[in-house]
């Protein structure tokens, strides 16, 4: 598995397996955003580009991760916790957040193994479904 920066021709691949980017417009421009400030970062496979991840400092100045999505064949195979520790590897602050939704446990158990301590809770983002807060 390697890793790099998002170019511009990751975008048209990135968007057709986020099942959410696909679909909303709003999504794809994020990504477009996000891969023309060199905040996007991809893990290949097999010369095939299969998650992508976002890595900002937009969170009290600390490093935060918006955005990791894995290709839905790649999922539960290392990919995410790949990224995630190249994410880390790239931040340049001590603290390095992530939020995820309650419903979303795989995540949540992917942040714990990989020893990210829970911080705390935003409600009202998603109607009934409140982001928690990681960080490591």
């Amino acid at each position: 598995m390697d890793f790099r920066l998002a170019g511009y021709p990751d975008a048209e691949t990135i968007i057709k397996f986020d099942s959410i980017a696909s679909t909303d417009r709003t999504r794809a421009n994020f990504i477009h955003q996000k891969i023309a400030s060199r905040n996007c970062h991809v893990a290949i496979v097999d010369g095939q580009v299969v998650a992508y991840g976002v890595i900002e400092y937009t969170f009290f100045n600390h490093g935060f991760i918006p955005l990791l999505y894995v290709a839905a064949k790649y999922r539960r195979c290392g990919v995410g916790g790949a990224l995630l520790r190249h994410l880390e590897g790239q931040c340049t602050t001590p603290k390095l957040f992530t939020t995820t939704h309650q419903s979303n446990e795989s995540m949540q158990a992917l942040l714990t193994k990989l020893k990210y301590k829970k911080s705390g809770r935003i409600e009202n983002i998603s109607d009934g479904d409140p982001e928690i807060i990681f960080f490591t």
